[in-house]
């Protein structure tokens, strides 16, 4: 049995972090369905735009776009994909329920400080997808949280991400719930799903070179099992229960930046150490091919957290303050968002306009 077979029958759900148009013309995604029990994917600005500018996957649609914005055209063009992949996923999602089987898509970062916006934008792109396990994704930064609970009172699934600390889980976590209860105080369905996205490696990333060897590559599953406490604790609240007994859903856990970075460590480092069920792991497509290949599940998480804390003194005591550098991962994370953004537009900008310059 591969390793991921047994990862998800442990309970954890196994989610791809890329969407391009050769991986569905190809017949690679669905191969990832029946051989490493891939059970949904996420997609991000940077995949298009990689996808977009290093390859002519896209060129045809560009080419015979009508004139609107790129930004629009975005939209349409990773509508497509995102139709086609739910469209894959869609009997999991049936046959779980709605617990699994989703894609996501992010609304534009140009809309960050505008609640309202930002909703009637979530809400739009869930329209238009016409698939019901489609995942708008928002940042869970301050400005992002207000969007977050109008969202799901609409009734529109989210993917909240761009966490990176037990805090900000817990703020991400309160929306959602805030939602989930107006939609109860209003008299509709509260079951309204949704994940929220603690992003890991890159804090092992921030650290390189400035913490005492023995701390290498300790930081982001330290955080990671103090947010998977916090997680657990939410689940076991009086507050969730009371949700949950008129019929609200649990915002799932999700693990994403489960690549490894540094060349030192081991491809399946942050996958093998994350194991736990009722959360998900979006990994990057050559993370899961390791993981296929010479995985190994040896232990999950412990719920109480094990040596994390004692862990997160260490780097307390080498001058590490997690809570600032947790706000910073936040807001270069925001920043680097909105790069990849205007990178992605630029690009869809630059080929229309050659194709245009040709015709």
């Amino acid at each position: 049995m591969k390793a991921t077979k047994t990862l998800h029958d442990l309970g954890q759900s196994l989610w791809l972090d890329n969407i391009t148009r050769d991986l569905l013309d190809s017949g690679t995604l669905r191969r990832y369905v029946d051989e490493l029990s891939v059970t949904g994917l996420t997609s991000n600005p940077t995949i298009f735009d990689h996808a977009i500018r290093n390859g002519s996957d896209y060129d045809a649609d560009i080419a015979r776009a009508p004139a609107m914005s790129p930004e629009h055209f975005f939209f349409e063009l990773a509508l497509v994909d995102l139709r086609r992949a739910a469209e894959l996923f869609l009997p999991i999602f049936n046959r779980t329920d709605g617990v699994d089987g989703w894609v996501s898509l992010e609304v534009s970062p140009f809309l960050a400080h505008d609640t309202e916006r930002t909703l009637a934008a979530a809400r739009d792109l869930h329209r238009r997808s016409g698939r019901p396990n489609l995942f708008i994704k928002i940042p869970g930064t301050a400005e992002g949280l207000p969007a977050i609970e109008a969202a799901i009172f609409a009734g529109v699934p989210v993917n909240v991400t761009l966490l990176f600390s037990r805090e900000q889980y817990i703020a991400a976590a309160e929306a959602y719930l805030r939602g989930v209860e107006r939609r109860i105080e209003a008299g509709l369905s509260p079951a309204v799903a949704s994940v929220a996205s603690l992003f890991v490696s890159r804090w092992d990333v921030a650290v390189a070179g400035k913490v005492p060897e023995e701390l290498t590559n300790q930081l982001g599953i330290a955080v990671a099992q103090r947010t998977y406490v916090a997680y657990q604790e939410l689940l076991a609240s009086a507050r969730f229960r009371r949700a949950a007994n008129a019929g609200a859903r649990p915002q799932r856990l999700l693990w994403a930046s489960t690549g490894t970075k540094d060349p030192k460590a081991s491809d399946i480092f942050y996958v093998k150490a994350l194991a736990a069920p009722f959360t998900v792991n979006t990994m990057p497509e050559n993370t899961l091919n390791a993981f296929g290949d010479h995985g190994l599940v040896d232990e999950v998480l412990r719920p109480d957290g094990g040596e994390c804390e004692r862990v997160l003194g260490d780097f307390s005591k080498v001058g590490i303050d997690v809570d600032a550098l947790a706000g910073r991962l936040q807001n270069e994370g925001a920043a680097s968002f909105v790069k990849s953004w205007n990178d992605l537009l630029a690009c869809i900008e630059s080929k229309s306009a050659k194709m245009r310059k040709a015709s």
